[in-house]
């Protein structure tokens, strides 16, 4: 069922994050998968735009590579990797398909296939549910996950990195395209933690020529006792509410955790902040959900 029912809305209310069992049926979820893997195996990303990407914020702020590969990659389908994946000379360690940690941010908009995703009936009949009235797609990511040395995602809230005024405006879809268990990185939430605001920002800085990032206050030490692990099957769908704190753990299984996520916006009423990394460009506005 696409609609929320009203218990359903309750609880997302009140916990920050839903899960939605079999949002996608299996068919779906082999067709997302087949499309990412031919895009990995045309991929052809030059050296000095190979950036290992990181959530720990130290590492975000030193990410080699050019930065402006990542700054400018929101109305781009774009490569990023893992740590200690590359040589000193931005050469592969391990195999090119293997190394991958994402690829973002415009997949909804350049892609047949997940754009046939992201404005399928289903999700605007969901958005609908959820009150939205004017939705827009800000970005998409496709995560990998990867066997045995995939990424932790450290605690976080969506907001920090996609700021709208006011808050409350933001909403993360992620699609469990294979199995999250406790083993390959399952995501883990705060339930109730989306009601205190926002603690901490990234921002552009710099005049403008050069873009670059930095953070305006500092993540809370959260409490490790009140995460709840959120194991979801192939085809669940997570709602993410855009302050809820979550974070998932480094995959140390052989298996991958393959998930494609994308965030909406409520456009009504709502000022995307021009300091937020990512930002709309003439050749691509945030397109609307309902078309």
């Amino acid at each position: 069922m696409s609609c929320l029912s009203p218990s359903q809305l309750q609880k997302f209310q009140e916990d920050g994050f839903l899960v939605l069992e079999g949002f996608f049926s299996a068919d779906e979820c082999a067709v997302m998968q087949q499309r990412i893997g031919k895009l990995v195996a045309d991929m052809d990303v030059p050296v000095h735009c190979r950036i290992e990407f990181s959530t720990r914020e130290e590492e975000q702020l030193r990410t080699k590579g050019d930065k402006d590969y990542f700054l400018s990659s929101g109305d781009k389908i774009r490569y990023f990797f893992e740590k200690d994946v590359f040589d000193e000379k931005g050469n592969f360690l391990v195999p090119p398909e293997k190394s991958i940690n994402k690829i973002g941010h415009a997949l909804h908009a350049y892609d047949p296939v997940f754009r046939s995703v992201t404005h399928s009936p289903k999700v605007q009949a969901l958005a609908k549910s959820l009150g939205f009235q004017m939705p827009v797609v800000v970005q998409s990511m496709y995560i990998f996950k990867q066997p045995l040395f995939g990424g932790e995602v450290v605690p976080h809230q969506d907001s920090t990195f996609l700021h709208t005024e006011p808050l409350g405006r933001l909403l993360g879809l992620w699609i469990a395209l294979e199995n999250a268990t406790l083993e390959n990185g399952c995501l883990w939430f705060i339930p109730g933690s989306h009601t205190g605001g926002v603690s901490r920002r990234l921002v552009r800085t710099g005049d403008g020529s050069k873009p670059d990032v930095g953070f305006l206050g500092s993540e809370p030490v959260w409490d490790a006792s009140l995460f709840v692990p959120t194991p979801a099957r192939r085809g669940d769908l997570v709602l993410i509410h855009g302050e809820v704190v979550h974070k998932s753990e480094k995959n140390l299984s052989d298996r991958s955790r393959h998930a494609y996520t994308f965030h909406l916006m409520e456009s009504l009423g709502t000022v995307w902040s021009s300091e937020n990394w990512l930002q709309p460009s003439a050749e691509l506005p945030f397109p609307p959900l309902y078309t």
